[in-house]
């Protein structure tokens, strides 16, 4: 078969005004970017009333060999589609530092994508460009502030905004700015964060609307006085600068799948770091013009649905009707204990073993969110009959639906049972929201509710210097605060090599930060970091444009 690449080159794209037209958007609210792409004017559009049903696609914990959720996604939608529903993609964007180093692209695979591959997956409409400049504006704007006097007394040493860029870049975590002399600045300790883990990227994704928007980046948290109190970016007179830098980037972009069906794709925030949801402008606009959205939240249910539930529908009145939970019988196996060389062999007694994956976070769905599920197999071809139909017995003894999906290989057509199920799930539905914990909870005990109710954890150690900023931030009226975990994706616990369903372990929280502009606290488990380095082998390497122009290798 071709490769997503050469697919992507292959399809017949509609210009952009014919699907704005068949999603329901007018022309005049169209600002386009060439003959495929243009951002939409929301505001002319989130007056109506929310009419859709809202579908979440999540996964069980990933591993190295991919499971297509994105890709299930869009296939899903094209799905729905083809079965003569209205549906729409509320999607994120991709960032360029996976895309460069280990992850890949983020539009899809095979023939279930969406279009433009290439610009989507490099520099697309700028809005990571737009959150990366802002956010170091401010950078700038706090430094200079601290050079020309320091009315704030701004204590250098506890500067907490950080720079960002949109590349892997391990390098960049600590540096010390300001060396060379008065001229220069404050020699301070610095350091970098990658853009789809920034404040600011997660600021834009929870704003309603650009005042919202502006408010959320005037209560960012920079640093902290001589005096202990805190300085936020509103008053180092930034906030106003910022959303100008993000007015345009604050539009969702319009594009479309292989097989037609509009997609929405606006904001990028990682899952395992951020709150891992595409904009939430985006989203109540996809809801105010289809019957079905297709929405999805990064990595396992573990980290994107509970963030997605606990934190971007609490904050916003939102609440799926269902949820479509990935899985392959790689991944599974894998969960089971085979490497990744090995996953392609049929290996029944592996496949039930990592079964204890899948059913916690069937599990966690059904128990902590009280929400539907529905088990979606992305199908690859060294998939046994036998280890689909282990599949599909064990689910049917948890009374859970399971169906195929062959979106990759066959587009929209390969997903009508998928979309049949989940149509007919959400139709017959209609859940109210069940959070982790309450919002009067503290801080802490917030922490050990994800961890001990989601992760399955038996305990939560907080380092002292955890301890002590969560008090600070209890204190200092944050309480309230939803928090979002950052930990590794590939396990439920926060020891990436600790696979399957573990449970007799301990949940280490090494630090918290504010993040005041977005809503939430930030507690970093293990050993998780906010600006990724490349893997030993990027996908950079394979990344060329030849003789005629055209990319080649890219994922």
């Amino acid at each position: 078969m071709a490769s997503d690449l050469e697919i992507a080159r292959k399809a017949a794209l509609r210009p952009i005004e014919e699907i704005a037209a068949m999603a329901g958007f007018s022309v005049d609210t169209l600002s386009p970017y060439g003959r495929y792409v243009a951002k939409v004017d929301a505001a002319s559009y989130l007056a109506k009333p929310a009419r859709a049903k809202l579908v979440l696609v999540t996964a069980m914990n990933p591993t190295p060999a991919g499971e297509g959720k994105t890709t299930v996604s869009v296939g899903l939608a094209d799905g729905m589609t083809a079965i003569g529903k209205k549906a729409m993609l509320a999607l994120r964007e991709p960032s360029l530092g996976p895309v460069f180093g280990m992850k890949g692209g983020a539009t899809g695979g095979g023939y279930a994508q969406v279009l433009p591959m290439e610009s989507i997956n490099l520099h697309f409409t700028g809005d990571l460009h737009a959150i990366t400049t802002a956010n170091n504006l401010l950078c700038a704007m706090i430094d200079n502030h601290i050079q020309q006097g320091n009315s704030l007394s701004i204590d250098p040493r506890q500067i907490s905004f950080r720079h960002c860029m949109d590349m892997n870049d391990r390098q960049l975590r600590q540096i010390v700015t300001g060396i060379g002399g008065v001229k220069n600045g404050v020699v301070r300790e610095d350091g970098f964060d990658i853009t789809a883990a920034s404040e600011v990227m997660a600021a834009f994704c929870l704003a309603g609307d650009l005042q919202d928007l502006k408010a959320r980046l005037g209560r960012i948290v920079v640093a902290r006085s001589y005096a202990g109190t805190p300085v936020t970016a509103g008053e180092v007179g930034a906030a106003g600068a910022m959303t100008a830098l993000l007015r345009d980037a604050f539009s969702p972009n319009l594009i479309q799948t292989i097989d037609g069906t509009p997609c929405l794709m606006h904001g990028g925030p990682f899952a395992n770091i951020a709150h891992g949801c595409n904009s939430v402008v985006a989203t109540k606009l996809a809801l105010r013009m289809a019957d079905y959205v297709v929405t999805e939240a990064g990595f396992g249910a573990d980290l994107g649905a509970e963030k997605f539930l606990d934190i971007k529908c609490r904050m916003n009145g939102l609440w799926p009707s269902v949820i479509v939970l990935v899985a392959t019988v790689r991944a599974l196996k894998h969960h089971g204990g085979v490497e990744k060389a090995a996953l392609t062999a049929e290996n029944l007694s592996a496949l039930t073993q990592g079964m204890e994956n899948l059913l916690i976070h069937i599990r966690n769905i059904r128990e902590i969110w009280k929400l539907p599920v529905v088990v979606a197999v992305n199908r690859f071809a060294t998939d046994t009959p036998a280890e689909w139909e282990l599949l599909r017995d064990t689910l049917k003894t948890e009374g859970v639906e399971a169906a195929p999906c062959d979106g990759w290989a066959h587009g929209g057509k390969g997903v009508m049972e998928l979309a049949e199920a989940v149509c007919r799930i959400a139709d017959g539905s209609a859940p109210q929201p069940s959070y982790t914990y309450e919002d009067s909870a503290a801080l802490a005990e917030k922490i050990q509710a994800i961890a001990t109710r989601v992760y399955h954890a038996k305990a939560v150690e907080f380092s002292a210097d955890a301890k002590k900023t969560l008090a600070q931030l209890q204190g200092e009226g944050y309480g309230t605060c939803p928090v979002c975990i950052a930990k590794t994706q590939y396990s439920l616990s926060d020891n990436p090599k600790l696979l399957g369903a573990p449970e007799d372990y301990t949940l280490t929280i090494r630090s918290a930060r504010l993040s005041a502009g977005a809503g939430f606290v930030v507690a970093f488990a293990g050993e998780i970091i906010a600006m990724p380095g490349l893997p030993k082998v990027p996908a950079a390497l394979s990344i060329d444009v030849n003789q005629e122009g055209e990319i080649q290798g890219l994922f």
